[in-house]
């Protein structure tokens, strides 16, 4: 806007304040060499059409006091501006940044230059004008949306402003608002620490209510910005109070604020008359002790926006720039009366509010509903008392003026008594220097200063407002901030006299091996989902599976080792398969000490005694080799399992497929003729018994050196759905590939001597020691062809040892059950040749003669 169009503003207001002052008095005017200017919300906002409502007792006549009292303290103080007094030019701006604004004027009138060249008097002379009081600096405004309305007018007259309460970080500004300075932090300290105490209290998830306006809207946005730059705390609303509000504006704001239940926390940044407004809503919704409140400094320790609603406020914890009660304040205060406080023009009207009384007015008429005031009351007891929170601050406003005029005045007009030319007009841009180079202590004892912006240090009090059964509801002080949060949590007590902290969070923590899935676009926001399988809690957010040779712990916050399992002696598993061993090895040696003790009879020469140890043998082998399945795996036991797995059956078939040819060939040459087959005799059945076994031990040879024998734990044989049942098979490094390679020769031994069983099946019946044999060797495929699709076709597992055992238990079950036939055979064969020797010699030398009986 253009100088002229200014000026032009400035003259209609002019004319619209004149006329509204012959109906209300509008300011206290207190004479001094030098004039401050002074601006204090003494009535709230009226209704519409209205500008001023009813008198506000402390954020009005309390701060509006502790300037007088401040002025008076200075005028006092011979040491502060000595022979200088100091006179004020106090203004009401009725809580309304536009009324303030039209009141601001009058501080300027001094500075318009006004053309009277065309006003004559009556004589023709021109006339004197009686000039007004010149002010140099102002003392306000309390409202941060007056303060910036009014800064905008003063830095155009360059006159300095020092603001006792607002807080707005508008106002930080320097380049739009340089001639503003406070003595109370701006609110981007205040927001901050709110942010803290939220995060204190363990909320993530709050909304935020703000009256429209500077104030509200900048404290708001500072705790926002704030919030999303420390992370850890969401903003479920943000809800603006109208500057004017409609009726049942304020239920509107409650049911918008009840969408978002969990959001129980409320950051709320707005003036007392709303903050009131927002309790009562809160009441008629039956919400009483939903809300947890946060409030700024407008709020502090006020008793006005909580009167009659304190269950609704109780545990509402409200920040306050750090402060102290101001002893002489009282005693001042306290003692004012109708008489000695006739310098205040609104005093009248706090008596009557304050002592629910009523002055006798000449003219007014009479109300029967209050009673007459006396004149006798006094302040804090007839009525109750308590020291607003920002008279420290009014008082530190006036007195950092008071110091830089001081400080000026030192300077500028050293040795004079009084205002020198150099002050008059005083250079408002001189001054605000010496404004922002003061640095004393405080009314409170705490320094005094400001920084290159004109703010002053953050030092807050965290209050905390509590209903107890033996005392009246108030305010408490729970902590503190410098720079950082200092809270006392354990002093806290909340709706209900409850001690736990309430929560005001979007979603309860995940339990341990949860991670959580964030909800899109709202960062405290999330839902919890359970690591399954084989992960763990990686972090908050992510679930990785472990190493292969480890499974999650119970919880699934990390990975344990899997357990290692082997076959132990003493399982059940084990103690089955080493019984028949046992039961088997002492049947085998039965058989050859029986054989051994009759080796010369003609029986046992008769069943082929040679082939007979052979095949012991082997079946003996083949029941050992239990315990070394059984054995806990190493490169020894690995060794011995790949020798004795396959050599036992090798050699148990290759003397079972050698007796078998035998037989065979035999009967088949005595058809053709009665000269005996070759290698028959019992050396050579023996050479052609081990050739074949040595086939095997070859092949096993070269296993060996090819692939050296080892033993590995097999983590995924036993890797189950359910973690807590994995484990790992400690066991050789023998594939399914290289078992069946292992008794593949084997098998073809099996498969052959059952050709040659079947083929000597029609031999005669006193020499069918091939029928036993055919027998042994049926069961023994049958076996073979039910086990073999079983084993490699299901899953392998701890139990596939003791499979292996059972097979080698039932063939070599067979073997025994195979030579017991045999020898009973002989037996019988023996049997029968005694009960026919005397008889029919002819047999025992047919039996000759076919090699049978070698005697």
């Amino acid at each position: 806007m253009s100088s002229p169009r200014i000026l032009l503003f400035i003259l209609y207001l002019q004319r619209e304040i004149k006329a509204q002052q012959s109906t209300q008095p509008h300011s206290i005017k207190i004479d001094g060499d030098i004039t401050l200017g002074g601006l204090f919300p003494v009535h709230a906002k009226g209704p519409a059409g209205v500008p001023c409502g009813e008198v506000k007792k402390e954020a009005g006549i309390h701060r509006m006091e502790a300037m007088l009292y401040a002025l008076d303290q200075i005028n006092g103080d011979p040491e502060l501006l000595p022979n200088l007094t100091l006179g004020a030019r106090i203004l009401d701006t009725c809580s309304r940044d536009t009324y303030a604004l039209e009141q601001s004027l009058t501080f300027v009138q001094a500075l318009i230059q006004k053309d009277t060249s065309d006003i004559r008097c009556a004589n023709g002379e021109p006339p004197i004008l009686s000039r007004p009081e010149r002010v140099v600096g102002v003392i306000g405004a309390s409202a941060s949306s007056v303060s910036i309305m009014v800064a905008n007018v003063l830095r155009l007259f360059a006159i300095p402003q020092i603001s006792y309460a607002s807080t707005a970080p508008e106002l930080s500004d320097n380049n739009r608002y340089d001639f503003f300075s406070r003595v109370v932090p701006p609110d981007s300290y205040q927001a901050q620490a709110m942010v803290d105490i939220v995060k204190a209290l363990g909320w993530n998830y709050v909304s935020t209510l703000a009256s429209e306006g500077n104030y509200g809207e900048s404290g708001v946005e500072a705790f926002v910005q704030i919030s999303r730059e420390a992370g850890g705390v969401c903003i479920a609303q943000s809800i603006k109070i109208p500057r004017e509000p409609r009726p049942g504006e304020f239920d509107k704001v409650i049911r918008r604020l009840l969408e978002t239940p969990n959001a129980r926390g409320i950051i709320i940044f707005a003036n007392e008359d709303d903050i009131k407004r927002v309790l009562e809503a809160t009441q008629r919704a039956n919400q009483t002790g939903h809300f947890l409140w946060v409030g700024s400094d407008s709020w502090g320790s006020k008793t006005s926006p909580v009167l009659r609603l304190e269950e609704v406020a109780e545990g509402a914890v409200t920040i306050l720039p750090k402060r102290a009660s101001i002893d002489g304040f009282d005693q001042y205060f306290t003692s004012r009366t109708l008489e000695n406080n006739r310098r205040n023009i609104w005093f009248a009207e706090f008596w009557e509010d304050d002592f629910k009384c009523k002055l006798t007015r000449s003219g007014a008429p009479p109300e029967e509903a209050r009673r007459k005031c006396t004149g006798e009351e006094r302040i804090g007891r007839d009525s109750p008392y308590e020291q607003e929170g920002k008279v420290q601050f009014v008082i530190d406003a006036v007195y950092a003026m008071a110091h830089a005029l001081h400080i000026m005045h030192m300077e500028l007009c050293a040795g004079s008594l009084g205002v020198c030319n150099k002050m008059d007009p005083m250079d408002g841009r001189l001054l605000l220097q010496y404004i922002r180079r003061v640095n004393f202590n405080g009314s409170a004892g705490t320094p005094v200063m400001f920084n290159e912006n004109g703010d002053a240090p953050g030092r807050y009090d965290i209050f905390q407002y509590q209903m107890t059964n033996d005392s009246a509801p108030s305010y408490r002080v729970i902590g503190q901030w410098t720079e950082y949060l200092r809270l006392n949590i354990e002093e806290m007590q909340w709706s209900g006299g409850q001690s736990d902290i309430p929560s005001s969070v979007c979603s309860l923590p995940c339990q341990p091996g949860e991670r959580k899935k964030m909800v899109k676009g709202v960062s405290c926001c999330w839902h919890c989902e359970l690591c399954d399988g084989y992960q763990y809690q990686f972090d908050d957010f992510t679930c990785q599976a472990c190493p292969f040779d480890m499974r999650p712990n119970v919880n699934r916050t990390a990975c344990r080792p899997t357990p290692i399992v082997k076959l132990e002696w003493h399982s059940p598993w084990a103690i089955l398969p080493l019984f028949l061993s046992i039961l088997g090895i002492l049947s085998t040696l039965f058989v050859v000490g029986t054989l051994v003790r009759f080796n010369d009879t003609p029986i046992v020469r008769a069943s082929g005694r040679e082939l007979s140890y052979v095949l012991l043998t082997g079946i003996f082998l083949m029941y050992a080799i239990t315990f070394l399945m059984m054995a806990e795996p190493g490169v020894a036991v690995c060794a011995l399992r790949r020798l004795f797995l396959g050599l036992g059956m090798c050699i148990s078939y290759a003397a079972l497929l050698t007796k078998t040819n035998r037989i065979y060939r035999i009967f088949e040459q005595g058809k053709r003729s009665v000269t005996p087959p070759r290698f028959i005799s019992p050396a050579s059945q023996l050479a052609i018994t081990f050739s074949l076994i040595c086939v095997q031990l070859v092949g096993t040879a070269v296993w060996l050196a090819v692939l050296p024998p080892h033993s590995v734990i097999d983590y995924e044989e036993q890797r189950t759905p359910n973690p807590e049942l994995a484990s790992g098979v400690l066991k050789c490094d023998m594939s399914d590939l290289s078992l069946v390679s292992c008794l593949m020769y084997s098998i073809l031994l099996m498969v052959t001597c059952t050709v040659y069983a079947v083929k000597a099946r029609g031999v005669p019946e006193n020499f069918n020691e091939a029928k036993p044999i055919g027998f042994t060797m049926y069961t023994t495929c049958i076996v073979w062809l039910a086990f073999v699709p079983i084993f490699f076709g299901t899953a392998q597992s701890a139990e596939k040892v003791m499979q292996l055992s059972s097979l080698f238990q039932i063939i070599t079950l067979h073997f025994a059950i195979s030579v017991l036939i045999q020898i009973s055979h002989t037996v019988d064969i023996q049997c029968f040749f005694l009960y026919h020797i005397v008889c029919d010699s002819s047999i025992i030398r047919c039996l000759m003669s076919v090699g049978l009986i070698d005697y």
